[in-house]
C-alpha cells in the first residue's frame, strides 16, 4: 500500500490517515484499540481542553508519561494547537524534572501518578513546591492518589477525561514551520539541552522511514516497547503511523511482559538495544522465538555482547544497526537489512532519506577524510533539529555554516554512501597520537574468564596518555590485573594496553529514555583519583 501525499505537517499526517481510513487501528493498548479517527476526535477534543487551561501556539506542553494512549493523545493535540511538546524521561526524578519543565516555561505538565510501574507520586512528593510555579495546571492521567505532594497541591489538576470531554478545537494551528517537538538530550556532564524541531521534519521523517523501513506491508505491525519521550521509540511510532499502521504500546520493560506481547500481538517489527533483545532469547525458549518479527532495529550499548547479533541470526531473529540521535532524529540511517550480520550489526548505515548527506571530518586539523578513516561525523539533511531550545550558543557550536550537525561521534565513510558509528568522540582515546575506539580495548578484555563488563577510559600519565579500564566481574570471580594487562600485550599494540585494570561493583550511569548511559567522565575522575599515588 503506496503512502498518501507527503504531509506538510504532523496534524495533516495523522488527520489525512483518519479520512481515509478512519477505522483502521492506530494504537493497541491492553485490551484497548484506538482507531485512527477515534485519536484524531480525542486529540481535537484534547487540544481544546489544553487551550482551556492556556496553552497556545508557541507554549510549551510537557509530556512526563509512559507509554500509554494519553501520550499520543496529548501530542498529536500539540500539534493541532501550535504548542510544543516536551518530552520528560519516565527515568527522570525530582530534580531533573523540576528542571526540565522549569526551563521550558510549560505551562503544562501531563503525568500519571497513579501508575503501577513507576512511583512518579514519590517523584513529585521530592520536588520543591516552587520548582513547578510557572505551571498553569497538571493533567493528571489515571486516578488522582489520594495523598497531594506538596509540590502539585496547590495548583490546578485537572483530570485527562475531562479534556476528552470538551468539545472539538475548531482552528488548525498545525503548519510545516511550526516547532513542536523538544527533546533532552541525555548528557552525563552537563544539564540537558532541548533539542527542537519543527512539525515539516517530524512529518517528513516519519513518511520517509515508514517507505524505506517497509511499514507499508500490508501486515505491518509495530511493537512500541522504548520510551515515547525518547526519538528511538517516537519515530518508530510515528513511521509506523505514517504508514497508516498501529503499534502495540508497551508501558512496562519487564522482559516477561514483553515477551507474552510479542507472542499475543505477533509484530512484524520492533526496535531495542542489545540487552533488551540478551534477555528476550533468554526469557523465551527454541529454534525461531520470534518468527513474526522480519527484522528488528539493533542499538549496541553493551560493549559485553558483542556477539548477540550472530547469537539471535542463528535463532531467526534478524537485527540491524541503526544511526540517529535527537539533534537529528532517531532512524536516521539503517544498514542494508540483506547485509552479512559482521556489517548489519554495527550502528551506522545508509542514510534513509535521499536528501541526508554524512561526511567525516579530522577533529584536528579540520580536514575531510575519505572512506576507511575514523574521524568525527557530520549529518545534514532534512530531519535535522531547528536548533537547542533556548540557547543559541550551543546551536552555533553544533550547526556548520553550511548546515550540518557536529555529532559528536567517531565514524569512517564507506565509500557507497553510508558509514560505520565506531563510538561517541568524547569516548575516543587519544594513545601515542592514534584515535583509538574503547570498544577495540574492552572487547579483547572481556574475552578474559571471570570479566562480564569492562570501560576503558584515558588518563593522562607523566609517559603520555594511557589507557585505564574498569571491569565488573562474574559472581565468585577475582581480578588477577597482571593477567589481564599480559592478555592485553599478546592481542593489541603497547599504546592501547591500559596502565590499570580496576575491578568496581558497577559502572556509574546516567538515565536515558534508551538505558542508561555510562558516566565516562567519572571513570576518567575515578582512575585520576586511584593513580594519583603511583
Amino acid at each position: 500500500m503506496p503512502l498518501a501525499h507527503p504531509a506538510a505537517d504532523v496534524w495533516t499526517l495523522i488527520a489525512d490517515i483518519a479520512d481515509e481510513t478512519p477505522a483502521a487501528p492506530a494504537f493497541i493498548h491492553g485490551d484497548r484499540t484506538l482507531t485512527f479517527a477515534e485519536l484524531v476526535e480525542s486529540a481535537l477534543r484534547a487540544a481544546q481542553g489544553l487551550a482551556d487551561l492556556g496553552a497556545g501556539p508557541g507554549d510549551r506542553v510537557a509530556l512526563w508519561l509512559p507509554n500509554v494512549p494519553a501520550y499520543p493523545i496529548l501530542y498529536f493535540a500539540c500539534m493541532r494547537l501550535g504548542a510544543i511538546a516536551v518530552a520528560v524521561n519516565t527515568r527522570y526524578r525530582a530534580v531533573e524534572v523540576a528542571d526540565i519543565v522549569g526551563r521550558s516555561g510549560a505551562k503544562v505538565l501531563a503525568c500519571a501518578p497513579g501508575f503501577r510501574r513507576i512511583d512518579f507520586l514519590a517523584i513529585l512528593a521530592g520536588i520543591e513546591p516552587d520548582a513547578l510555579d510557572r505551571l498553569s495546571a497538571i493533567v493528571m492521567v489515571g486516578d488522582e492518589p489520594a495523598a497531594i505532594p506538596p509540590a502539585i497541591e496547590r495548583l490546578r489538576r485537572v483530570p485527562f477525561e475531562r479534556l476528552l470531554s470538551r468539545p472539538r478545537f475548531g482552528v488548525n494551528h498545525a503548519k510545516t514551520s511550526a516547532p513542536c517537538n523538544i527533546f533532552t538530550t541525555s548528557g552525563t556532564t552537563s544539564a540537558p539541552k532541548f533539542v527542537l524541531h519543527r512539525q515539516g521534519a517530524i512529518a517528513s521523517h516519519a513518511q520517509q522511514v515508514a517507505r524505506v523501513f517497509g511499514f507499508t506491508a500490508p501486515d505491518t505491525l509495530s511493537l512500541s516497547i522504548l520510551p515515547l519521550c525518547g526519538v528511538y521509540g517516537f519515530n518508530q511510532t510515528l513511521a509506523t503511523l505514517a504508514a497508516g499502521k498501529p503499534c502495540v504500546l508497551v508501558e512496562s520493560y519487564e522482559i516477561d511482559e514483553i515477551a507474552r506481547l510479542i507472542a499475543r500481538h505477533r509484530p512484524t517489527t520492533m526496535f531495542g538495544s542489545d540487552d533488551m533483545y540478551a534477555r528476550l532469547l533468554e526469557e523465551v525458549p527454541g529454534e525461531r522465538p520470534f518468527p513474526s518479527v522480519k527484522w528488528a532495529g539493533y542499538a549496541a550499548f553493551n560493549a559485553a555482547l558483542d556477539a548477540l547479533p550472530e547469537q539471535a541470526e542463528a535463532r531467526g531473529l534478524h537485527l540491524c544497526g541503526l544511526y540517529g540521535m535527537s539533534e537529528v532524529q532517531a532512524l536516521y540511517a539503517r544498514q542494508p537489512v540483506d547485509a552479512a550480520v559482521p556489517r548489519r550489526k554495527r550502528g551506522g548505515g545508509v542514510p534513509t532519506s535521499p536528501l541526508s548527506h554524512v561526511r567525516v571530518r579530522d577533529p584536528e586539523s579540520g580536514a575531510l577524510l575519505g572512506p576507511g578513516q575514523p574521524g568525527a561525523l557530520e549529518c545534514a539533511g532534512p530531519s535535522l533539529m531547528v536548533g537547542y531550545y533556548g540557547n543559541e550558543a550551543a546551536t552555533a557550536e553544533a550547526v556548520t555554516a553550511d548546515g550540518y550537525v557536529r555529532t559528536g561521534d567517531l565514524a569512517e565513510l564507506d565509500g557507497d554512501g553510508g558509514f560505520t558509528f565506531l563510538s561517541r568522540m568524547g569516548d575516543v582515546l587519544r594513545l601515542s597520537g592514534f584515535l583509538v575506539n574503547p570498544l577495540e580495548i574492552e572487547t579483547h578484555i572481556q574475552k578474559v574468564p571471570g570479566i562480564s563488563a569492562c570501560q576503558t577510559i584515558a588518563v593522562p600519565r607523566p609517559e603520555g596518555v594511557r589507557a585505564a579500564a574498569f571491569v565488573i566481574l562474574d559472581a565468585g570471580a577475582a581480578l588477577d590485573e597482571a593477567a589481564v594487562i599480559a592478555h592485553c600485550r599478546l592481542g593489541l599494540a603497547n599504546y592501547k594496553v591500559p596502565v590499570r585494570v580496576f575491578a568496581v561493583p558497577e559502572f556509574p550511569v546516567t538515565p536515558s529514555p534508551n538505558g542508561p548511559k555510562i558516566q565516562r567522565a567519572r571513570l576518567r575522575d575515578m582512575a585520576a583519583a586511584r593513580l594519583s599515588g603511583l
